[in-house]
């Protein structure tokens, strides 16, 4: 299973690191506190600076040497493109733009410290740097409070994810991401017509984006509010062992001619994949230890986790890269988990008949 996680020669350092317990392989630096951002930055290897850089082209009549260095005159200037580097390592991360704005990796742990005025409220758990030269970003931190269902004992913590990159590849993404924590269960459900995820681009007003994102995430506090209320309506609606079995099948269905075949009920035209997954997710549905508790047994909000734990603890991914892009960033377990939060929604309101809807 692949890492991605940058490997710093310079340090001998891999750039990761996480608060008391090891993650990613166990490589990167645990700590047993939470650092101050200024602390994270160091810990976990992404003290440094991205430039832009002029890009040159090998000019008529200029001789190259071998490691590719133009020995006699400048070059050519390539226009309006530029090499974003990295300035303790010199490695090149991408190319990009004239109106691309780099977002240092200061900048983004200045998000978070916006987030709730600095101060202690901010619980920085895992930061890093992933790919060859560091060239993408992502940092983990807690928000103050929980989400608590039933009597107390089943709480979520309140998470929000950052990643950006200095390749000239993709959005800066936060996302308020609640956590379960009795089983580390990510849930990934963004309430209907509202998102949970802002997406800035690099451009020329990014680093004013970024430090305006805070009051937009400030709605993290609402979303937990009516989480929580969705959460424990869902812990006491009763729902039966085989209506549990079909709402995964919804939940997991991967294209119209399954869903057809699901409403019809023609469990032929089902895959054999698609029959082992959702049985391993029902498995977990019925068998975990999380999922035999007052709040989970036999409730809604107990087949909603079936899904969402599927694939935080029992599904396989190729590498923990390519988990979190499909738990945190849009992937199929987060438009899963979606679509999850949507029948469990319809099933509260209009029970079995939900299933029978579009």
């Amino acid at each position: 299973m692949g890492h991605n996680l940058n490997f710093n020669r310079q340090t001998g350092k891999y750039s990761f690191f996480s608060v008391q317990q090891p993650a990613w392989h166990g490589l990167g630096q645990v700590v047993e506190e939470h650092p101050s951002s200024s602390e994270a930055i160091k810990h976990a290897g992404l003290d440094y600076e991205v430039v832009k850089s002029p890009l040159f082209t090998r000019g008529e009549g200029l001789s190259v040497t071998g490691d590719g260095e133009v020995t006699e005159g400048n070059g050519i200037v390539v226009p309006d493109h530029f090499a974003t580097l990295r300035t303790d390592t010199n490695q090149v991360l991408g190319v990009v733009g004239k109106d691309y704005q780099i977002v240092q990796n200061s900048d983004a742990f200045s998000f978070f410290d916006a987030i709730v005025g600095g101060g202690d409220g901010i619980l920085y758990e895992t930061a890093g740097a992933l790919g060859a030269g560091g060239e993408r970003i992502f940092i983990t931190a807690k928000l103050p409070g929980y989400i608590r269902v039933g009597n107390g004992d089943d709480v979520t913590s309140k998470y929000i994810f950052l990643t950006t990159s200095h390749d000239g590849s993709g959005s800066i993404t936060a996302a308020f991401t609640p956590l379960r924590i009795c089983c580390q269960n990510t849930l990934n459900a963004a309430l209907k017509n509202k998102t949970s995820v802002v997406r800035i681009r690099h451009t020329a007003n990014a680093k004013q984006r970024l430090e305006q994102a805070h009051q937009v995430m400030g709605l993290a506090d609402k979303f937990s509010s009516e989480l929580e209320g969705i959460f424990n309506r869902w812990a006491n609606v009763r729902i039966k062992d085989e209506e549990v079995k079909k709402l995964i099948r919804m939940a997991m269905c991967p294209n119209k001619e399954t869903w057809e075949a699901l409403k019809k009920g023609d469990e032929d035209s089902l895959s054999t994949l698609f029959k082992n997954t959702t049985d391993d997710a029902f498995s977990y549905a019925m068998m975990s230890d999380t999922q035999q508790l007052e709040t989970t047994k036999g409730t809604v909000f107990g087949a909603y986790n079936a899904v969402t734990g599927y694939y935080q603890n029992v599904r396989n991914f190729k590498s923990d890269d390519d988990k979190v892009k499909s738990i945190l960033l849009g992937g199929t377990a987060q438009s899963r988990g979606q679509k999850a939060f949507d029948l469990c929604a319809a099933f509260e309101q209009f029970g079995a008949d939900a299933f029978n809807m579009n």
